[in-house]
């Protein structure tokens, strides 16, 4: 098959997998920020959202997009290291036309699944698990599972989940600016003259996104020192 076979099946598989993953972080953002102006809200939030039906397969879906994203990352950088072979060590300078993320890909990849994990644990099998297995596992002071802003402002009480989470949004965010330029490049729609444009608007973008999400975390950090 195609996609699973060529290399730029490969490519168009990341691109398409990458893109949706995109717009739901944008979409996981603007949630987020709702907790900035009413716990109460975002409560609301997590409770239409919860173990429904809409919202398994979206999480069922969103787990499909990103095991193949990483599966294909994979897949391809160690076939970009069998092509080059004992070549790549023969340069150890970076060409100025490459950017420092497009050969750090797969370093950033990891920081942001071991991020994603603790992201997991800290919220997910806090909340929504919870509800799908009828369990308990509860932070002392969370008035049930849809009580995302009390986890919102528990974990952000500690400074280590700052420094992890920052950690992890800046990863991110390197990830995110390559992935978006070049996944317009993968489908065709970035020449000469749009790739640079594409690199500006991606870094926009993307920045926007992960300053919405460091938002709420450092707010809540600074709360919690109040």
């Amino acid at each position: 098959m195609w996609l699973i076979d060529s290399s730029i099946g490969r490519k168009v598989v990341m691109s398409v997998t990458g893109a949706a993953l995109i717009l739901f972080l944008t979409f996981h953002m603007a949630m987020n920020c709702v907790a900035l102006i009413s716990g109460d809200a975002y409560n609301v939030i997590c409770e239409f959202l919860g173990a429904n039906w809409y919202a398994q397969v979206g999480t069922y879906g969103l787990a499909i997009l990103m095991a193949l994203h990483f599966v294909y990352a994979f897949i391809l950088t160690i076939q970009n290291r069998r092509a080059r072979g004992s070549e790549r060590y023969a340069v150890t300078e970076r060409p100025k036309s490459v950017e420092w993320a497009s050969q750090n890909m797969l370093v950033l990849g990891i920081i942001v699944l071991v991020g994603l994990l603790v992201h997991l644990a800290n919220f997910w099998s806090k909340m929504q698990l919870q509800e799908l297995i009828h369990g308990t596992n509860f932070v002392a002071g969370q008035n049930g599972p849809t009580d995302g802003a009390f986890l919102i402002q528990y974990t952000f009480s500690q400074w280590y989940y700052v420094i992890i989470y920052t950690i992890w949004l800046a990863a991110l965010w390197f990830h995110l600016s390559h992935g978006f330029w070049s996944m317009f490049q993968t489908v065709g729609w970035s020449g000469t003259k749009w790739q640079r444009r594409w690199q500006v608007i991606g870094n926009i973008y993307v920045t926007l996104v992960i300053l919405g999400f460091l938002s709420v975390v450092y707010v809540y950090f600074f709360k919690s020192l109040c």
